[in-house]
């Protein structure tokens, strides 16, 4: 298999998507951030001493998405057309759950993006929380599905 993030001479190098369709391309990611029943509880109610803890990391992770390219190296610079950052409150597990969608209309995907906006969501929960708690943990930070592009439809199996 040829890596396609290296020159002949084994350099890094950025993949050229000049001749690629620009196709509709979407990614689904998702991760989560657990914590003491506490720390959820004060984050529902709006008693997190920092503010809307919630508000604060779904702007976070729609800039974060914008900035990909930025962040990654040899990441393309993307006109993303919706960035989504949602949260589930799980008191079953004390954990809240981010999912966020983005898509464009380009020559590569938005899965970098997708998984970008979650992290950077996760971590503005953490900080925005850590006088509460210092033990959050942050993780479980996947692709979920992905869809566009020359290899089309994917879908993450149960297990997987």
């Amino acid at each position: 298999m040829k890596l396609t993030h290296l020159d002949a001479q084994g350099h890094a190098a950025m993949v050229d998507v000049g001749d690629k369709e620009n196709t509709s391309r979407e990614a689904i990611a998702q991760g989560e951030v657990r914590m003491l029943p506490e720390t959820l509880d004060a984050i529902r109610e709006g008693t997190v001493p920092k503010g809307d803890v919630l508000a604060a990391a779904r702007i976070a992770g729609i800039m974060a998405a914008k900035k990909t390219s930025d962040l990654i190296p040899l990441c393309h610079t993307l006109l993303l057309t919706k960035v989504a950052v949602e949260f589930v409150m799980d008191d079953a597990e004390s954990r809240v759950v981010i999912t966020a969608t983005v898509r464009c209309n380009g020559k590569t995907g938005v899965e970098m993006e997708a998984l970008t906006a979650v992290s950077v969501a996760a971590l503005t929960i953490y900080d925005m929380s850590k006088a509460l708690e210092k033990t959050m943990t942050i993780g479980d930070i996947r692709l979920l599905e992905k869809r566009g592009g020359k290899s089309g439809e994917w879908l993450r199996q149960k297990g997987e």
